[in-house]
């Protein structure tokens, strides 16, 4: 699981999430923590969000050094060991 930065300890509030019946059914069957699975599903969704947010902000600059490379080679391939 992804970590985002917060305390383990951090104040919790208490929310209603809708799900399939036949979803909860299978994970009340399987003893799965209802509150814990969720958590751990914002969890990995809000990292998938700032990754996207993050490449879709930064495409000109790694576009940009791409094409550096491309045109120039890297910058220190002369000493590379292998």
């Amino acid at each position: 699981m992804l970590a985002i930065n917060r305390p383990r300890s951090a104040a919790k509030r208490a929310t209603n999430v809708t799900l399939p019946e036949d979803l909860l059914s299978e994970a009340k069957a399987l003893q799965i923590n209802i509150s814990q699975a969720a958590e751990a599903g914002v969890v990995q969704a809000i990292a998938c969000a700032r990754s996207e947010r993050w490449l879709a902000e930064n495409q000109e600059a790694i576009e940009s050094s791409n094409a550096f490379v491309e045109k120039h080679g890297l910058p220190l391939a002369k000493y590379r060991m292998f």
